[in-house]
């Protein structure tokens, strides 16, 4: 992964072999606190939802978390905000191992991010409705796979944040709502909008 600051970036991952990476609330909370503390840091985030066997997240890297690591004097290709995933995801996977008395990997071995600003899909897209597609598309996920008959009922993710059933502190929603062009008022509007499948698949 590399990361310039000031971008939006879609950041996802996944269970290795389609695995649970999720088995019980404990986990769902015990991973969000470690975004909280390990990640807001190097970026402001957006947007997130996790599901049973994978995660996604929209993120906006701060000058800190694209900054390269210096080791031994010498300055690797390695970020901050880059590191500081692939650590959350190995700590994370020792916990769970431990939970349930397992081995070996958790999650896919690369964690992907796609970055949505400077993307070649803006040549067609204007810059909200790219932006505006992921956001709502991340949050459907639980939709889309049946977990729940209407999205605001999935406590994994932001949504109920922006929505207003909760006071969650992971989001930076003025930030978000700021860079999709949305106020309050479209964002509950908009959330029944159909969205483009041409747009979604460029999203990864």
């Amino acid at each position: 992964m590399h990361f310039d600051s000031n971008e939006v970036y879609h950041v996802y991952n996944r269970g290795n072999n389609k695995q649970p990476i999720f088995f019980n609330e404990k986990n769902y909370l015990f991973f969000l606190n470690k975004i909280r503390n390990e990640w807001k840091k190097y970026c402001e985030i957006l947007s997130y939802c996790l599901m049973p066997n994978h995660f996604h997240f929209m993120l906006y890297p701060n000058e800190h978390g694209c900054k390269n690591i210096i080791l031994d004097e010498k300055i690797t290709h390695l970020q901050n905000l880059s590191k500081t995933i692939g650590h959350t995801l190995s700590s994370y996977t020792k916990a769970i191992n431990i939970q349930n008395h397992t081995i070996g990997t958790l999650f896919q071995k690369k964690t992907k991010a796609k970055c949505l600003t400077t993307s070649e899909d803006l040549k067609d897209i204007s810059m909200k409705e790219y932006l505006s597609t992921c956001f709502y598309y991340v949050y459907r996920n639980p939709l889309t796979a049946i977990y729940v008959t209407n999205i605001k009922d999935w406590p994994y993710s932001s949504f109920p944040d922006y929505y207003g059933y909760r006071n969650g502190s992971i989001c930076n929603k003025n930030l978000a709502l700021d860079l999709l062009s949305l106020s309050n008022y479209d964002f509950k509007n908009e959330e029944v909008v159909s969205l483009n499948n041409k747009i979604i698949s460029k999203l990864f």
